[in-house]
């Protein structure tokens, strides 16, 4: 007697990898051929494979790569029913500030402890991926002191952890099909760090919501106040607080005066980051900006989706 069918289990890409001491962000745009779309799906097919040609090198260096595709190539790409929120990065514009919009139809989100592994590992894929895609933006990222960023405060402190974290970033029942997947934003920001310098430790605080040197977090201010950083990137309604996993890293050469915050956001719904950066960008309420923003220029701006990994495994056949 044949045994019963048996669901196959989702496994998710490793979207929850430790914060590693170096990281690169590789946006691509892939060519409109179908002998690039090809290429492309079978190097998105061949990614596992890669990763562990390079992870083997050295085993305790936590070597990863989360792939993200965009909505312009989702389609052509995977073969897969389109995830149910995904669309292009959607700008923003405020009374002040804008968060731009830029191209991207491929993320990958390269980690390891080593920066020469990291380094490896994009060498190979791009050259597997070869003339089908062509680089947008390359950032190589490095974790600072205890987890600072630039402006010299804490980063992802609101992470969640524990259950929280796949119950806040990968998509379940809602939407089975690309169930395990999780939406992905990634925006790009400039820090005029000698003016930020010139604000008084308080001042600071109070502009990001926390204490800079013990990382306390600071009651809200009164509704006719200024609200903080911390509280326009919450996003509460009826249903409780919704989270995001942040896996931000800072970036930058002193020597070429450009340095940041490469942000990158994992959502189990994208409606979640879209709320963020209308409240810190159009204010709540409106014209109450975020005004972190007057000290981090975005330049980048681009919408993905990081499949399950047992999606990506069949992209390929």
């Amino acid at each position: 007697m044949p045994s019963p069918s048996r669901r196959v289990p989702i496994e998710p890409q490793a979207v929850d990898a430790p914060l590693t001491a170096s990281a690169v962000f590789l946006v691509l745009t892939v060519a409109g051929s179908d002998e690039a779309h090809a290429t492309v799906r079978d190097t998105l097919g061949s990614v596992p494979d890669i990763v562990k040609n390079v992870a083997v090198r050295d085993l305790n260096a936590a070597v990863s790569c989360t792939v993200a595709i965009g909505s312009d190539v989702w389609d052509a790409v995977t073969g897969a029913p389109r995830p149910a929120e995904l669309r292009p990065f959607q700008p923003v514009v405020g009374a002040k500030h804008t968060a731009v919009a830029t191209p991207g139809d491929l993320l990958l989100h390269i980690r390891a402890e080593r920066r020469d592994l990291c380094f490896e590992l994009e060498r190979q894929l791009l050259d597997r991926f070869g003339t089908a895609v062509a680089v947008v933006d390359e950032t190589v990222g490095f974790r600072s002191f205890d987890l600072r960023d630039l402006l010299g405060f804490v980063d992802g402190t609101a992470n969640p952890v524990g259950q929280d974290l796949p119950d806040a970033t990968l998509v379940g029942d809602e939407d089975p099909a690309v169930a395990g997947g999780s939406y992905v934003v990634v925006q790009k920001y400039l820090h005029p760090l000698q003016q930020w310098q010139l604000l008084t430790a308080e001042q600071q605080e109070m502009i990001i919501g926390r204490t800079k040197f013990d990382n306390i977090e600071l009651d809200d201010a009164p509704a006719d106040v200024q609200k903080s950083h911390k509280t326009l990137a919450t996003i509460e309604d009826d249903d409780g607080e919704h989270d995001i996993l942040r896996d931000n890293m800072p970036f930058g050469s002193p020597g070429a005066g450009e340095f940041g915050t490469y942000f990158i956001g994992y959502s189990r719904h994208l409606w979640v980051i879209e709320r963020m950066l209308q409240r810190m960008f159009i204010g709540d309420p409106p014209g109450m900006h975020d005004r972190l923003l007057d000290f981090s220029t975005p330049v980048l701006g681009s919408t993905f989706f990081a499949p399950s990994a047992t999606l990506l495994a069949t992209i390929g056949d």
